[in-house]
């Protein structure tokens, strides 16, 4: 009898942890953090100094059974930041560039405890520059170049409990890839 009963239990417990649980539904609330990693945003030489890419975004599950049960759609908001400074001769300019904009992502479940997921972004590129220095006689540059900002990625967050989860995308915004944090509320 003992054995039966410790038999059943062990087969419940493996069995109902066996089952995947979607790790992004309907109403979930998720903050992302990344610093990004490689960017066509200030390459070549002259620039003296980079700010790393940084990027935040925010995302609410708005509907799940897309087109199954692993499935499910979130949508938000998304905050990028770089800068550099370019400097030739004790002259240049400052940058900054700020991204702002919306995003729709499509989830889709392939292992327990990994969410991942692909989507869109749509906003706007602020980009500032602050001329420093002497500048060069007879030279006349525009440094401003803001503008529409799209992006397609991918990204896979991997939970290591309920609300803490590691971070993975790649796709075209202020960076080539994101690696950072993901907090569940």
């Amino acid at each position: 009898m003992k054995k039966n009963l410790i038999s059943v239990i062990l087969f419940i417990s493996l069995t109902t942890g066996a089952i995947a649980q979607n790790t992004f539904v309907k109403g979930d609330k998720i903050l992302n953090l990344g610093i990004g990693l490689g960017s066509v945003l200030y390459s070549g030489g002259s620039y003296t100094s980079k700010t790393p890419p940084l990027s935040a975004s925010f995302e609410i599950g708005v509907k799940d059974k897309l087109f199954d049960d692993k499935s499910s759609l979130g949508i938000g908001g998304y905050l990028g930041y770089t800068g550099a400074k370019w400097e030739y001769d004790n002259w240049g300019y400052k940058y900054s560039n700020i991204i702002l904009g919306v995003r729709g992502v499509l989830h889709y479940q392939l292992v327990d405890k990994l969410d991942t997921y692909t989507g869109l972004l749509l906003g706007y590129n602020i980009v500032t520059a602050k001329e420093f220095g002497t500048a060069i006689y007879g030279y006349n540059y525009s440094a401003s170049s803001s503008g529409l900002a799209y992006s397609w990625f991918v990204g896979g967050r991997y939970y290591f409990s309920d609300k803490f989860a590691g971070m993975l995308e790649l796709g075209y915004g202020i960076s080539y890839l994101n690696l950072g944090v993901a907090l569940k509320f």
